[in-house]
């Protein structure tokens, strides 16, 4: 279906429920997928939702100037909301084409909070977006107290200890009864199923090896980690067990292994992140100090070291120590650009991995997250350095040349407001990297 059709505020739509939503759906879609679709894709599902009868079937029929004037949005923020709701399974819609045409929106279901946060994709995602804290409050308020049981005896009654069984027979038709309903996400298929079955001998699968369920985790890890045919032909080749069928947790393990580290010179999109929203400082600071944050936070590591390179492409091995830090240490790329800039102002311009990898080693056991953090951290550090220099070198006449020093190391950068002429560098500076 062509996904470039115009609506009109006169087209009509209606409200189908194909589930059974609660209460308790609806806050998992406050608390789980509106950290994902955001709060205007989650407002259309409720408006959606107040469309329909008191018995929450079916809705009369609408104008979309209706959706327009309840949730004061134009047209074009109704359908990329719309499209959101369609791409996480909430919701599916249909058309018919006239003179005025009509949709039928059909709802669903959300996941259970269990299948959002063992999900190959809605899990990644949410945790990116909401960051590390607040996705473990999340977390935490959907686990399951455990009560130990092991000295208890289960004395539950069963079916037939209760009710007596009558003979009879039943005329009821199910298919139309109302039940609980949710709906796959969207995702156009990465791999080439008939390639990758075919490329795998017969003799190594069983029959149900290549289930629906298998095949919608297969694409979701290649969307993810943007892996082609070939590759993922080899990694489900070794997640095959001794009964055939594919080892799951094995082949998303295999999969984030060759993301991080098996890549053959492909960098992963992480290179190019900027510090996330929850981990930046607050606005409102105009201090030099404040400055420098700003800028270290508001470009990714990958244009920090192009910068550095004059515009030119940083090269391979820098950008490799940089994805590790990035991937396999997992610091955030505003504290990576303020490693990045320490390391080369004080090394002659040089990235050293037995340095860096010292420094990182430390961050990680400090939690360093933020970027005034790490400025922090390497001005402090650098003063004890500094000390048992200046002890080795206080016997030894002459004069020695003083170490030049990032700008941040001045410890009343953050009491001073930057000059005008100060001002127009740090633009400078922000304008070439960005």
């Amino acid at each position: 279906m062509s996904r470039n059709l115009t609506i009109l505020p006169a087209d009509t739509y209606t409200v189908l429920n194909k589930s059974v939503i609660t209460s308790n759906e609806k806050k998992i879609v406050t608390m789980l997928y509106q950290p994902i679709i955001g709060h205007t894709a989650t407002s259309l599902y409720f408006s959606l939702i107040d469309d329909l009868d008191k018995l929450e079937l079916l809705s009369d029929d609408f104008t979309h100037h209706h959706l327009m004037a309840n949730m004061q949005l134009n047209l074009e923020g109704i359908v990329i909301a719309r499209e959101k709701l369609e791409a996480v399974g909430l919701m599916k819609t249909y058309m018919k084409k006239g003179s005025i045409n009509h949709y039928a929106y059909l709802l669903y279901s959300p996941l259970s909070a269990n299948e959002i946060f063992n999900h190959p994709i809605l899990n990644i995602v949410l945790y990116n977006n909401l960051g590390k804290d607040e996705y473990e409050k999340l977390l935490n308020y959907y686990k399951i107290p455990k009560i130990n049981l092991k000295e208890y005896e289960d004395v539950t009654a069963s079916f037939n200890e209760v009710f007596t069984p009558v003979a009879g027979k039943s005329n009821v038709v199910n298919e139309d009864i109302r039940k609980k309903s949710t709906n796959q996400l969207v995702l156009n298929s990465k791999i080439d199923f008939n390639l990758l079955i075919s490329s795998i001998p017969k003799s190594m699968v069983s029959e149900k090896c290549f289930q629906e369920e298998i095949k919608e985790l297969i694409d979701s890890l290649a969307y993810t980690y943007n892996i082609d045919d070939q590759t993922m032909i080899s990694l489900v080749r070794d997640s095959i067990n001794e009964k055939g069928l594919i080892d799951k947790n094995l082949l998303r393990k295999s999969c984030r292994n060759y993301y991080q580290f098996e890549e053959a010179g492909r960098l992963p999109t992480l290179v190019y992140n900027k510090q996330p929203d929850y981990l930046k400082k607050p606005a409102g600071d105009n201090s030099k100090w404040a400055k420098m944050v700003y800028t270290f936070e508001n470009i990714s590591p990958y244009d920090f070291l192009r910068a550095k390179y004059k515009g030119a492409e940083p090269t391979s091995r820098d950008l490799k120590l940089v994805e590790n830090m990035l991937i396999e240490q997992k610091l955030s790329p505003g504290v990576v650009n303020v490693l990045l800039a320490y390391v080369l102002k004080i090394n002659n311009q040089k990235l050293s991995k037995n340095y860096i990898e010292t420094i990182v080693g430390q961050w990680k056991r400090l939690n360093i997250e933020t970027v005034e953090d790490a400025m922090k951290v390497t001005m402090k550090e650098h003063k004890k350095i500094r000390k048992i220099v200046t002890k080795n070198t206080e016997a030894k006449k002459g004069n020695s040349k003083q170490e030049k020093l990032p700008a941040w190391f001045d410890k009343d950068v953050d009491k001073v407001s930057p000059t005008e002429e100060e001002q127009v560098e740090l633009e400078k500076i922000l304008k070439e990297l960005v």
